[in-house]
């Protein structure tokens, strides 16, 4: 299946995806203040999203997401990253994941497109919980809230 294959295209190369998107963070004008957070943490959580990938997509509950991003949103607020900041750093993840997808030209026949759209959609229901309980972990901290 070609999702599966695409799937672990992206953990293959989890090294140089992450390398990639802290350079993209560093770079953004929409993400200056991540520059306060320790290279070696901010490498780390990119890298971990995409080596795990598959975990994230096959194996992780939304309760296993609500647990890590309630947590990175509360870490956050303790850096002083602005929440769109953090927000803009989640899209940006899966925008450079898109990018690298498209870099290396992994597009299937009429046959893989039902598995390409199980991959966009998988994707994207991971990405927009991230979102979600990252904003919701850092409004939680910002008011004092320990989760």
């Amino acid at each position: 299946m070609l999702a599966l294959r695409l799937v672990r295209l992206i953990e293959s190369h989890s090294e140089e995806l992450a390398d990639g998107l802290v350079s993209t963070l560093h770079a953004s004008e929409r993400t200056p203040d991540l520059r306060k957070v320790p290279n070696h943490e901010l490498r780390s959580r990119c890298h971990e999203i995409y080596r795990n990938l598959s975990d994230w997509l096959l194996t992780k509950t939304e309760a296993d997401i609500e647990k890590v991003y309630m947590h990175l949103g509360a870490r956050r607020v303790e850096q002083h990253i602005p929440l769109p900041q953090l927000t803009w750093a989640l899209m940006l993840t899966k925008e450079h994941l898109w990018a690298f997808l498209d870099r290396e030209g992994v597009h299937g026949g009429a046959q893989d497109v039902f598995g390409e759209l199980e991959l966009l959609r998988s994707l994207d229901q991971f990405f927009d919980r991230a979102v979600y309980f990252a904003a919701a972990g850092y409004e939680d901290a910002r008011h004092g809230h320990v989760a």
